[in-house]
């Protein structure tokens, strides 16, 4: 039987991001244990650009909400968590934090799947975003050129093609082309 260390919490967390040496690394801190995320490639900022572009042009003509990209999010009330998704909608006007983790999960959260991740590590996190605030949660799975997603009420859904992403009442009149998604290759 092995026996699992204390889980790490979020001020040793804080000190252990503030090392010298962890400056230019994504870490997050999942149930209380600490995981780095793996660095994306060219690829992986090629579709996180795209997305944020698309979000851009959505929220310059909708104000509404905004988009960061891999900002830090803590869900309220949880201790051991503090992530960080590739994507992040926020809806409404909550103020931009300068520094540390917003408290709270943002309303849409995207990952996209880099070569070293695992799609069941994925899917484990796009159930925790729904299951601690999110109204959708999305997977993009480049090698599949598909996008799986996960909205508040259960359902989940693979989208690919020309199936359209679009986040209902949420985000209205907001639909894209799975395929607008993914860098064609030279």
């Amino acid at each position: 039987m092995t026996t699992r260390e204390a889980p790490i919490s979020i001020d040793q967390f804080e000190a252990f991001l503030a090392r010298p040496e962890n400056h230019d690394r994504r870490f997050e801190l999942i149930d209380g244990e600490i995981s780095e995320k793996t660095m994306p490639t060219d690829e992986h900022g090629s579709i996180v650009h795209i997305f944020s572009g698309e979000f851009y042009v959505y929220f310059r003509d909708n104000p509404i909400g905004r988009v960061t990209i891999e900002a830090r999010v803590r869900p309220a009330g949880r201790v051991g968590e503090d992530r960080l998704p590739d994507i992040a909608v926020i809806l409404g006007d909550k103020p931009i934090q300068r520094h540390g983790a917003v408290d709270y999960i943002p309303d849409i959260c995207i990952e996209v799947q880099s070569p070293d991740d695992s799609l069941r590590q994925m899917r484990e996190k796009a159930r925790f975003y729904v299951a601690n605030g999110a109204k959708y949660a999305v997977n993009v799975l480049p090698a599949q050129r598909a996008i799986e997603t996960y909205d508040a009420d259960g359902s989940e859904a693979l989208l690919t093609g020309d199936d359209l992403l679009s986040f209902g009442d949420l985000l209205p009149g907001f639909a894209v082309p799975v395929r607008r998604f993914f860098p064609d290759t030279v």
